[in-house]
């Protein structure tokens, strides 16, 4: 088909041309706001999480009959199965470190809190900067693979345990940068006291990591994507998580040896098929709605194109058709050229 027919048929359809000229605006209209919301969502499945994911799994666990957290005794004894479980991790061939956690960045289970430059501040929007909390021991930032920009890591000293349900502050804390930035815009953010959940207790500033993000996704988190605070404490509960970096290459020779050395250790315990993850898992399952988003979108945009490509060339191959045979009618009648055909009609 060649384009002067087309043409000719378009100018004796001016209405029909309109309403192909609104369907393609129309359709780019939508194209365009799906292609905006499929790159928001890339970029969002795609935000650093300030750790080194390579190499990295998360264990969660729970003891069947363990003592209650409730009282001294209880906690002294979970802490003793919490660090059983610890050594016997750490000695594992294909297990390069590994630490206790209560969340990690995308595992939608967050520990949220409020630091103030001041004690005792009310926990009010604008008054305070949001945080999530994690706590872990002074194997926690090489286990993540954090960058620290300022001051120190955590060492074994500055680590202590308690139950779940403490309330007690601590004494130091390792923030993100984007919350030193924040309470500190003007000065090093290392050495200064802060006040957490409006406490009156002094909590100090001793290092300062490049980024950590929080590990809810959800839209409400925004704001507040990047401002983590790392506590130097184990938490003692009759569940526990375990942050685990597998040496290189033997991620799944390590995860697949997690359940066996566990059980040898205390066999009084639940590990489902969920309990070993990969990072690269957790990431998936966190941004699965992005992806689906995503994937819908485009396979939307897709279906809009191919339905106005396929109407647009229907109807021009219709009309270009329809005069094609009002030229032989009107040839058959003795016209000799197109020119001469409305002229020789009306005779």
């Amino acid at each position: 088909m060649t384009l002067h027919p087309i043409l000719a048929a378009l100018r004796k359809h001016k209405a029909g041309v309109v309403l192909i000229s609104l369907q393609i605006a129309l359709t780019l209209a939508i194209v365009c706001n799906a292609f905006f919301i499929i790159q928001s969502r890339v970029e969002r499945v795609n935000r650093p999480t300030g750790l080194d994911e390579t190499n990295l799994f998360l264990v969660e666990q729970q003891w069947v009959g363990a003592p209650s957290a409730d009282d001294t005794a209880g906690v002294e004894k979970l802490d003793t199965m919490q660090r059983e479980d610890l050594a016997a991790l750490r000695n594992m061939p294909d297990v390069a470190s590994v630490a206790p956690t209560n969340s990690v960045p995308l595992l939608n289970s967050s520990w949220d809190g409020a630091l103030s430059l001041k004690p005792g501040s009310e926990l009010r929007a604008g008054a305070n900067t949001r945080t999530a909390y994690y706590y872990g021991d002074e194997q926690a930032l090489p286990t993540m693979g954090l960058r620290l920009v300022a001051g120190r890591a955590f060492n074994a000293g500055d680590v202590q345990h308690q139950g779940m349900r403490d309330q007690r502050d601590p004494t130091i804390v390792i923030v993100s940068k984007p919350v030193a930035d924040k309470l500190f815009p003007n000065s090093d953010a290392v050495g200064k006291v802060i006040y957490l959940n409006g406490s009156a207790a002094p909590v100090t500033i001793v290092g300062v990591v490049e980024r950590m993000q929080t590990p809810s996704v959800d839209s409400w988190n925004n704001s507040f994507a990047y401002n983590a605070t790392l506590v130097p404490a184990r938490i003692d509960a009759n569940f526990s998580r375990y942050i685990v970096r597998a040496k290189p290459g033997r991620l799944d020779a390590a995860m697949h040896a997690i359940p066996s050395t566990l059980y040898g250790v205390n066999p009084m315990r639940v590990l489902d098929d969920d309990s070993v993850r990969s990072f690269t898992d957790i990431r998936a399952q966190a941004y699965r709605a992005d992806f689906g988003m995503a994937i819908l979108m485009g396979v939307v945009c897709l279906i809009l194109l191919g339905v106005t490509a396929a109407g647009i060339v229907g109807l021009t191959s219709f009309w270009v058709g329809q005069r094609h045979r009002q030229i032989g009618v009107r040839r058959a009648l003795g016209a000799r050229s197109t020119s001469c055909i409305t002229s020789r009609s009306r005779i």
